[in-house]
Parts: C-alpha cells; sequence; structure tokens
C-alpha cells in the first residue's frame, strides 16, 4: 500500500475509534496520526508535540496497528511511567481494540514487558536462592513462629505483618497467569515483595535457571516476541539499544511517550556507583557462596576506604586522583582474580550463591574499568554522601564522617543514544512539552539528533484542543522577592489568599518535599479548607480523595507535577512555588553546562533553564485537562516575571492569558469557586 493509502486507512479507524469510544473528532489527533504514518513509511525520525487533550495514545497506536498488519515485526511504545504502561495496556488498548477488531483482519497482539524484579520469582520461592541478609532477606522476620514450615497446611501462619504479606505472594503466585505485581490487588509492601523477586543482577538467567521454561518474566519477554506491538519502560528501551541485552525482541519501530524523560532516564540506567559497601558486600557473598579467599579484595575495600576518607562532595573535574585510582585498580583487580578463580566446574548444579556473587563481582570490576577510563570515554565523575529522608524533616545531609560513594554517569547521551536507538529504527517521540516556543532543538540536541552525521528528522506540533486564553489565566507573584532557601512567610501569605480566594480546590507543587510538608503544617492552622500532603497516603489514594471532592487541596513535589490528570472544578486553581530549576551543585549538570560554554553556548539555557522550562510546562499542565475546565496557574516565583530569562521559560508555557495583578487573579478565583 502507499502512503497515502496507509494514512487514509488509519484515519478511517481512528474516526470509527472515537465514534465507538464516544469522544470527539480532534483535528491535532488527525494530524499526529498522518505525521506518525508518515514517519514510519519514510523512516524519517519524528518529534511530535501533543498538548493535552489531544489523545496522543490512539493517535500513535493506530499507525502501528496498520504497521502491524504488513511488518512482521513488532513495534514499541516506552513510556516513562508505570502509571502509563497500566493506562496503555489495561485501558487505551482493549477500548481502542475492542471497537476495531471488527474491521481489522485479525486479532492484534499487545504485550507488556517489564524489568525482572517486577515479577515473582519462582526460583526464589522454591528456596533457589540463598538469602544474603537473615533479616531483610529471609522470608518471614526471626524472632517468632513465622518459618517455611508455618505456610498454609502447616499449622499457624506467621504473625508478622511482613509474614502474612508473603503467605498471601505465595498463594497468588500458586494462580497467577503473569506474576505482575501491578496485578496483585491489594498491594503489598516493598519489603515483602523483595522476598519473592530477583533483581537482574541475582536472576540466574534462562540459560542455567532451572525453572526458566516457567519464569514469569522469561514468559512476558516470549508473549513479547509474538506480538504486534510490546509496551516496555525507557529504561528497557536503553538496555536494550546499549548494552545489548535481549530483554526485548528485534523491533523497527518505536514510539517514546513521554520524551521528555528519556534523557533523564537513559541518563540514569547507565550511570554507576562504587562505594566501599559494595566491594565489602561482592567480598563477602564471595566468601559465602563460592568458598574462595577474599583477602585480596577486602585489601581493596580498606584502600578505597582510605583513599575516600575526607574526599568533599561533588563533581571531580579531573576524575580521580592518583591515590584513589591506584585503589580503584587495586579493588579491580582483586575482583578480576576473584572471577576467574570462582568459575563453577562444567558438570556442576546451578548454584544460586554463586551466581549472586559473580554478579556482584562482575557489577564491582566494571564499575573500576569504567571509572579508571572515564577521561578517555567523556564520562563524568563526582563524589556524594547519600543521606536520608525523615517525614517532616525533609531531607537530611549525610555526616561528613560518612564514606564517600563515587558516582559516573556519560557527559552526554547523545551519541549512545543516536549509535544505539536511531541508527536501525524508526523511531516517533512524544509528548506535551518537546519544543520551547517553536523550536525543537534543545531536545533533539540531547538526543543525538543534530550535528554531523546525525540522522533525519522532523518536528511537528499538532496543538491543542483547548482554548487555553479563555480557560485558564496565569498569574506570577512578581512583587515578591526571589525565592530563597524554603518557603518564604510572603510566599505562604500569598499561597494562603490565593487557596483561600478559590475556596480549595487547590493543587499546590513545591520544589521539594520538606517545602510542601512545612506549608501544609502551617497552612493547615489556619486555613479551613482540607489539606492533603503527598505522604499521607498512597499516591494513588490522594489524587482520588482530591478529585472526588472538590474543595480540598493537594500538596507535593515532583511526581504530581507529572502525575496528576484531574478534570473539573476539583482542580480550579495550580500553585508553583518555584522555578523547577535542577540543583546549583547537582555535578552532572555543572560538567554539562560547562562543556556547553567550552563550545561557545549558554550554559545555563541550554542545561539548567531548558531542564526548567520542560519541567514548568509540566505543572502548569496539571491545571487544564478537558474543554470545560477553567481555572488559575499561580507562579510564586517572581523571576519567572522580571529575570532576563523569564521569556524564555514562558515561551513552553501554553497561551493562558497572563497577568502580574494580584487582585485580578483573586477576583478571578472567587467567581470560580461561586462563593
Amino acid at each position: 500500500m502507499t502512503e497515502r493509502e496507509l494514512t487514509t486507512q488509519a484515519l478511517e479507524l481512528l474516526d470509527r475509534a472515537v465514534e465507538a469510544m464516544g469522544g470527539q473528532r480532534r483535528d491535532g489527533q488527525h494530524e499526529m496520526v498522518r505525521r506518525v504514518v508518515e514517519a514510519i513509511e519514510t523512516g524519517d525520525h519524528l518529534l511530535v508535540q501533543a498538548g493535552t487533550g489531544t489523545g496522543k495514545s490512539l493517535a500513535y497506536l493506530i499507525p502501528l496497528i496498520v504497521n502491524a498488519l504488513t511488518s512482521d515485526k513488532p513495534a514499541v511504545v516506552a513510556t516513562a511511567t508505570l502509571a502509563l504502561q497500566a493506562q496503555i495496556v489495561g485501558r487505551d488498548v482493549p477500548r481502542l481494540l475492542a471497537a476495531l477488531e471488527p474491521v481489522l483482519p485479525r486479532h492484534i497482539e499487545v504485550a507488556l514487558v517489564k524489568g525482572r524484579s517486577n515479577y515473582v520469582c519462582k526460583q526464589k520461592l522454591g528456596g533457589g536462592f540463598p538469602t544474603e541478609d537473615t533479616g531483610e532477606g529471609a522470608l518471614f522476620s526471626l524472632g517468632e513462629d513465622t518459618s517455611v514450615a508455618h505456610l498454609p497446611g502447616a499449622g499457624t501462619g506467621p504473625t508478622s505483618q511482613l509474614g502474612k504479606e508473603v503467605v498471601r505472594l505465595r498463594d497468588w503466585a500458586q494462580d497467577t497467569e503473569t506474576g505482575d505485581r501491578d496485578e496483585l490487588v491489594p498491594g503489598v509492601t516493598d519489603r515483602a515483595w523483595r522476598q519473592v523477586s530477583v533483581t537482574s543482577m541475582e536472576c540466574l538467567g534462562a540459560q542455567k535457571c532451572p525453572l526458566a521454561t516457567e519464569c514469569f518474566s522469561e514468559l512476558a519477554r516470549a508473549r513479547g516476541a509474538e506480538a504486534d506491538i510490546v509496551v516496555t519502560n525507557h529504561a528497557m528501551l536503553a538496555i536494550s539499544a546499549f548494552e545489548g541485552i535481549a530483554v526485548l525482541p528485534d523491533y523497527d519501530v518505536v514510539v517514546v511517550d513521554e520524551a521528555h524523560e528519556l534523557q533523564d532516564r537513559v541518563t540514569g540506567a547507565v550511570s554507576g556507583q562504587l562505594s566501599v559497601q559494595m566491594v565489602q558486600a561482592a567480598a563477602s557473598s564471595t566468601r559465602k557462596h563460592t568458598g574462595v579467599p577474599v583477602d585480596a579484595l577486602q585489601g581493596g575495600a580498606a584502600a578505597l576506604d582510605l583513599a575516600l576518607a575526607g574526599t568533599p562532595e561533588g563533581l571531580m573535574p579531573n576524575g580521580l586522583n592518583d591515590t584513589q585510582s591506584q585503589a580503584v585498580e587495586q579493588v579491580r583487580d582483586a575482583a578480576r582474580a576473584a572471577l576467574s578463580d570462582s568459575k563453577p566446574d562444567g558438570n556442576a548444579a546451578v548454584d544460586g550463591g554463586r551466581s549472586i556473587a559473580r554478579s556482584r563481582l562482575n557489577l564491582v570490576f566494571d564499575l573500576c574499568e569504567r571509572l579508571l577510563g572515564a577521561n578517555d570515554e567523556g564520562e563524568v565523575v563526582w563524589a556524594s554522601r547519600p543521606g536520608t529522608f525523615a517525614p517532616g524533616k525533609g531531607y537530611q545531609k549525610a555526616d561528613d564522617s560518612e564514606p564517600a560513594v563515587i558516582n559516573i554517569a556519560p557527559l552526554s547521551v547523545a551519541m549512545k543514544l543516536r549509535e544505539g536507538l536511531f541508527a536501525d529504527r524508526t523511531v516517533v517521540l512524544t509528548s506535551a512539552t518537546l519544543a520551547i516556543g517553536e523550536s525543537f532543538q534543545a531536545t533533539a540536541g540531547g538526543l543525538g539528533l543534530l550535528g554531523p552525521s546525525a540522522p533525519k528528522w522532523t518536528g511537528a506540533d499538532v496543538g491543542s484542543p483547548f482554548d487555553y486564553p479563555k480557560q485558564g489565566m496565569l498569574y506570577v507573584a512578581a512583587h515578591l522577592q526571589k525565592p530563597g532557601f524554603g518557603t518564604s512567610p510572603e510566599q505562604l501569605d500569598e499561597l494562603a489568599a490565593l487557596i483561600t480566594a478559590a475556596g480549595g480546590g487547590t493543587l499546590a507543587l513545591f520544589s521539594s518535599r520538606r517545602a510542601a510538608e512545612d506549608a501544609a503544617a502551617k497552612l493547615r492552622k489556619t486555613l479551613k479548607v482540607k489539606i492533603l500532603c503527598q505522604g499521607d497516603s498512597s499516591m494513588s489514594g490522594l489524587i482520588k480523595e482530591f478529585a472526588d471532592e472538590p474543595d480540598t487541596c493537594l500538596f507535593g513535589t515532583m511526581s504530581l507535577w507529572q502525575g496528576v490528570d484531574v478534570q473539573g472544578a476539583s482542580c480550579r486553581l495550580v500553585v508553583i512555588d518555584r522555578i523547577p530549576f535542577p540543583r546549583p551543585d547537582d555535578p552532572l549538570v555543572t560538567a554539562r553546562a560547562r562543556a556547553v560554554a567550552q563550545s561557545g553556548g549558554d550554559g545555563f539555557i541550554a542545561i539548567s533553564a531548558t531542564h526548567a522550562a520542560v519541567r514548568l510546562a509540566q505543572g502548569v499542565g496539571r491545571l487544564i485537562r478537558s474543554s470545560s475546565d477553567r481555572g488559575v496557574v499561580a507562579v510564586l516565583d517572581s523571576r519567572l516575571a522580571n529575570a532576563s530569562y523569564g521569556g524564555f521559560l514562558r515561551a513552553a508555557l501554553p497561551p493562558f492569558w497572563s497577568t502580574k495583578d494580584r487582585a485580578v487573579a483573586l477576583s478571578a478565583l472567587s467567581r470560580l469557586s461561586g462563593k
């Protein structure tokens, strides 16, 4: 079929689906379908910005269905969040296929593929993995009558919450067809789930595991290999593209949804950390499960501990110093020797403990190799001391006496993406926030689509069905002082006045968990409206309560900036405490900004301001979610109005009617509240 015929077929399917699902025809959705079909047929990559309410999941799923009818390879849809994965597989795809299957020549198979830790491990349930830690790794907590002997049918069951959860998990594992954690309702704690799942490092692998034919993770991947469309996440996409691990089937088309997150998610997936504790854990595991002497590895850990003592936190612009390099070399050589000495005999039975120990050794060895070659490979190295988060106190900085952790990450993932993702397939990247103003250049550059030998791509903004100037107002509190540390009394007073005028119905987005909690605690004492705060309950529970109670407020941080879809009067005011710049002491941000400046560019605009513009647009996008929504976005950071870069940031936002007049904003909110 020609491209025109394929486009016609896709648009006809779209119209049928929209009608069957009770929706409305949207020009932007039709335009996106045309663009995606064109990209698949020409092979040119596509960056397509589709505003909230466009219905972009249907606009890319239908071209993938049309493609599946003629292609012998599956297409992949990769999302940044598990929530969107669940929405696509649990809601969008079933409704779409129900509407289209009467006119399709055959059934379309859609499979969901996640990382191994999302599935129950039958080998672990059967005792195939020795515990690494008696307190955390045991199936049941010690010190009470909760041994494995006390499973259902064997007398009294466990009395601890952990034990009860694991018994329920074991029972569920006998009945589930997928072993997918998200299908367990109600859910269990992370600690309980760790008792019945394995990480990729712990997994024996399909070639060695005696239960490979029954493995839920392997079965999911097998379904993916037979499917027409595979739904996964950005991290799995990165592993498949960069590490050569066959976690996904061979595909020739991929749609990256929430594509504004791709660069950061890929960076996270290919970053690493080396600590003294990691080396010690590898030594302990090796001694326990292989019997190999680990004196050299323990000596390396001690040398690393001394080399890192007193290392200040932050960027290490020249990489490791001589003392640190020598210690890392010592650890690397010891890990290499232990790997050689711990190889299993060819006829030896599968040994889960040995497999875990060797995985730990491999990880330590690989990290040492990366750190020693960081300068040559263009990687960024920095030291950190991970702190802790305490409710009511926020992030607690680690004491300087704590051992440092050495981090490593690519200065840029652009070339990795160009070679690993864009080279051999068609990639469609979509989000509500891909462009700054009318330009896709910043996004394209970070993804490897600019410069010499860059692959061909096009950018398209298909718009939004919403009338932003009539539906929403952007109020910037230009009279406030530039934000300092925490939330100022003046900001709190402004927030209180806005919430009072709105009569509740407020989503307040903060740059830190502590700021959200402090603001909630203080305003609960003075305001009559109900205020929910992130951490009070599960995120889904909080969002549901906020949506169900029109005069309730919800305070939270970054997960709410991108994860809330509440339509109607329940969200008539969105407040943002400050422009979401990355932390000024973030070593990777600092290194990337310096690299841009050394090339003659503006490091602040290219890195920090671009990051902030996209995140700000995501937060502002929580307000108007349907054609009937009305409301106000209030930004309590005067820099958006007064700073020289304010116009750059505002260019990324929807075209709301804007004002700096406090009285105008309060009056509009009072009218919206109807009180």
